[in-house]
């Protein structure tokens, strides 16, 4: 065991813990109408509650047990086997869990945008625990165990390379919230602005702060390459955040707060999976066409697509995940073959999944609410609280 690895991956650990917890409830909080932001509180929290527990049961074994080729077992169920003194290269098992763990929570939360203001509170729960094991789960384990994608035999022939979650994370993400978008149809109250755009800015700031523990701890290692990820996230962060506001004053003469924060998510998200492989220089480049690429992605899934994914998840997250991980192959970084075949099977996997699931839960519990609770607002229809007296 090395004890600095250890040190900061336990720092790494809780930094990427705060992006859901308070970071994502935030960012997502501020953008719904007033009387549905505790029910988006509820959601991030309510998630990170349940991913925990699942992934002690059976989550960690399947995406880094020891099977084959497909899912990891559950040989790992239950850390069976693991104690505090079972290493997993310079650190704790349990503390690789406790951090790959944080990653099982913030990637369904992260869908949470897509069905926020009028999904039912019951289908949130079981989808999201269905769907972290059954497409988060052998995902991680293709990418980052040891299987399909980049074990020993590659599917296609070279590894793929996705250093913190352009594909494990932010593709089956954003894939899975436009499905349920889709499925779930527009809401009624579609061009309520955002209630309170400082809560947007404090969110955002602290995915920000957290995501050096997201892409820097997947170094799993206190050194120079941890440096580098933290680095070249900052810049890209930075580049997307100007140059989304600058695209944003070309084509409406001004630029807003929530524009400029949202250019900060697609910033990171885009620099996730080449975070361990690229230079700063390189980082500006993602960043910069960031801010500019996933702007657009907004404006063709809202406005010609009439898709209403809340709050822009794929075109954020999907959209930059799936542009970091081939700019990887564009640097000469990564294989091509490996980096577009790996994002067309997991991109199919992805959505056969989600689908399926839809149709699963939706027939144990209603996927969207009545049309009273999505109007009266779902914090005081379904969870008997607001934050407002007098909610927009």
């Amino acid at each position: 065991m090395n004890g600095a690895d250890t040190a900061w991956i336990i720092v790494a650990t809780a930094l990427v813990l705060f992006m859901t917890l308070p970071g994502l409830a935030l960012f997502y909080g501020g953008l719904v109408r007033a009387r549905n932001v505790l029910s988006v509180f509820m959601h991030c929290y309510a998630i990170a509650c349940l991913m925990s527990v699942l992934w002690l049961v059976a989550g960690y074994s399947i995406a880094f047990g020891d099977g084959g080729a497909l899912w990891g077992g559950l040989g790992k169920a239950f850390l069976n086997g693991i104690d505090a003194d079972t290493l997993f290269g310079t650190l704790p098992e349990v503390l690789f869990f406790a951090f790959q763990m944080t990653f099982a929570i913030i990637t369904p939360a992260l869908i949470v945008g897509a069905y926020v203001e009028r999904v039912g509170f019951g289908f949130v729960l079981i989808f999201s625990s269905l769907w972290m094991l059954l497409c988060y789960a052998p995902v991680a384990h293709w990418v980052w165990g040891g299987g399909l994608l980049a074990g020993d035999a590659p599917l296609f022939g070279a590894a793929v390379r996705d250093f913190a979650g352009g594909i494990v994370v932010h593709e089956t993400a954003g894939l899975a919230a436009l499905i349920l978008a889709i499925f779930l149809g527009p809401r009624r109250h579609r061009t309520t602005p955002p209630h309170n755009p400082g809560y947007v800015m404090i969110g955002a700031a602290m995915l920000w702060v957290g995501w050096f523990g997201f892409n820097g701890g997947s170094q799993l290692a206190a050194d120079g390459g941890a440096a580098m990820a933290i680095t070249v996230t900052h810049l890209s962060a930075a580049a997307a955040s100007l140059t989304w506001a600058l695209w944003e004053r070309i084509k409406f003469g001004r630029a807003s707060l929530v524009g400029l924060v949202t250019g900060t998510i697609a910033g990171l998200a885009s620099i996730t999976p080449a975070s361990g492989f690229v230079g700063p220089v390189q980082a500006l480049i993602i960043g910069a066409v960031a801010g500019i690429l996933c702007q657009e992605a907004v404006n063709l899934i809202r406005n010609t697509f009439k898709i209403d994914d809340t709050l822009d998840v794929f075109a954020v997250h999907g959209v930059g995940g799936i542009f970091g991980t081939l700019m990887i192959a564009v640097f000469g970084l990564g294989s091509w073959a490996a980096q577009l075949g790996s994002l067309v099977v997991v991109g199919v996997f992805t959505t056969v999944v989600t689908i399926a699931l839809i149709f699963v839960v939706k027939a144990i519990v209603p996927l969207r609410v009545d049309q009273e609770t999505e109007v009266n607002g779902l914090d005081i229809s379904v969870h008997g609280e607001r934050a407002y007296d007098h909610a927009s």
